[in-house]
């Protein structure tokens, strides 16, 4: 019987001598001798009764034992499910408790904390540790090292990836096998990933952006991975000699910018560098080209859809857009029912072999944002230009609606990101006594600079109409960002919403 993911991704590491994954400390691992541990921990998993179409719950630090979890769920059949190591026990629960696992794997020191948690929602708890030790080392140092994996097709699941949950509680995003491997493939042909490859992997692997789009496009290409347990600007610049490819989020690339060793010379023979899961300000973006001579190649992707579109390879990668459509993918924007013309903002929907299932356990919300015929809702706003290059102008939920007026946060940021002295800025909506909403930022300084908040928003009242310009601004150090490096402004809402209400 053929297991689709687990035939493409996996078993072609068999016999496989050169190194797979190249660690921090200079020692690697093969790929056979990775597969072995894939192989060894499936066994033990199916020891402990985990079968096809159950739940395998891991919060545990990245390490090779953990990204070898995966490919013990993917030979078993089994749905992996990833969760943030810094989820507290009452979160845990809550996944736990809507997702069922048959087993949860976490690190060994939050063992006892978990423990009652696992318990409660039926899971058998086990360990794994940074360092290889754990119950699930010990469990696979008795199982055999070949395995004859479960049979799966393109619609068995193969992951639940759940959403931040910064509007009520977190959806579980049930992802097939062939939304993963659609996705993959696309991606290895885009990005022109092959056997040659060396991918910096720093991403952490609870992630879609870590885990099913750096790790799936090095297994399906045969490449190789620098596999760092997080990242370290300096580690980063040490390692990138060995590399040939990079995949970060854009604090990344702005930390590396700081380092003086970041030059031509440097990463000259890197071939290119991509960047996601949060807007790569434009500045960076020449920043980093000034610097290194490589054009950053930013992409959009979602918790339910993976990877959607992407700056071309081969071709003018712009800065702040997200490309064009990947193919095999639809994605159009709607705006009051009909498709917006270019330069109009309207809703993202996207359709193709990569978009999910729909919401585990959740069949209303399902509905509300996946369409009979395919069509995703995605949530976000987003124009074309005339070119065709795809905008992301944010998310609809952060749209600020100010005396029945709309107002784009990102238009208002990029103004204000202009400005001398900010570095970085964020638009929100608080709630306001005669406009409903009043818009309002929160300024970030370049280093060394000193911003009077006032005189920025002066700078930009001329370039904006008056409803559209921020009746307030603070000054803070830095935004609040989630794992990835995308701004939490539900925080920032939080924060300041008696601003203007008292």
């Amino acid at each position: 019987m053929t297991n689709m993911l687990f035939d493409a991704l996996f078993a072609p590491l068999a016999g496989r001598d050169s190194p797979f994954l190249i660690l921090g400390d200079g020692s690697s691992l093969s790929g056979d001798a990775f597969l072995r541990m894939v192989a060894r921990q499936a066994n033990a998993l199916a020891g402990q009764g985990l079968a096809k179409g159950d739940r395998l719950a891991v919060q545990v630090a990245k390490s090779p034992g953990a990204l070898a979890l995966y490919g013990a769920a993917v030979a078993l059949g089994a749905v992996f499910l990833p969760l943030n190591t810094a989820y507290t026990a009452a979160e845990v629960d809550y996944f736990l408790g809507n997702a069922t696992p048959r087993l949860f794997v976490c690190d060994g020191d939050k063992a006892a904390a978990l423990a009652p948690v696992a318990d409660r929602n039926g899971a058998r708890l086990l360990t794994l540790n940074a360092d290889g030790t754990g119950d699930i080392a010990d469990l696979a140092a008795l199982a055999p090292d070949r395995i004859t994996p479960a049979g799966c097709g393109a619609d068995d699941l193969a992951a639940f990836l759940y959403t931040s949950g910064t509007t009520g509680r977190s959806k579980g995003a049930m992802l097939t096998q062939g939304n993963l491997l659609s996705n993959a493939g696309v991606l290895v042909r885009e990005w022109r990933f092959t056997a040659k490859d060396v991918l910096l992997h720093a991403l952490p692997i609870f992630h879609t952006h870590g885990l099913f789009v750096a790790s799936n496009v090095s297994l399906l290409s045969g490449g190789a991975m620098i596999f760092l347990p997080g990242f370290d600007a300096a580690q980063v610049m040490a390692l990138m000699p060995k590399a040939t490819a990079m995949m970060g989020v854009p604090t990344f690339y702005t930390r590396l910018l700081d380092d003086p060793a970041l030059t031509r010379a440097a990463t000259a023979h890197m071939r290119v560098f991509i960047s996601g899961s949060a807007p790569l300000l434009a500045e960076t973006h020449d920043a980093w080209a000034a610097r290194t001579g490589h054009r950053i190649l930013e992409r959009y992707g979602m918790t339910e859809t993976n990877m959607n579109t992407s700056n071309p390879y081969d071709g003018e990668r712009r800065a702040g857009t997200v490309g064009f459509p990947l193919p095999g993918v639809e994605l159009r924007i709607l705006t009051e029912g009909r498709e917006a013309a270019p330069e109009e903002v309207g809703m993202i929907e996207v359709r193709g072999p990569n978009v999910f299932q729909g919401y585990w356990q959740m069949p209303d919300k399902t509905r509300e944002e996946l369409r009979p015929d395919g069509w995703f809702i995605t949530g976000d706003l987003g124009k074309r230009d005339a070119d065709g290059y795809v905008h992301i102008v944010g998310r609809a939920k952060d749209l600020v609606i100010t005396g029945g007026y709309n107002v784009y946060p990102k238009e208002v940021e990029l103004l204000l990101d202009e400005v001398p002295g900010v570095l970085e800025s964020a638009v929100i909506g608080l709630p306001h006594p005669d406009f409903g909403e009043a818009v309002f930022a929160v300024l970030v300084p370049q280093k060394g600079a000193a911003l009077d908040p006032q005189a920025v928003l002066a700078a930009i009242a001329g370039r904006l109409a008056k409803f559209k310009q921020p009746k307030g601004a603070v000054v803070v150090d830095s935004l609040p960002r989630n794992t990835m490096g995308k701004v939490q402004k539900n925080i920032l809402r939080d924060t300041y919403r008696t601003r203007f209400s008292g």
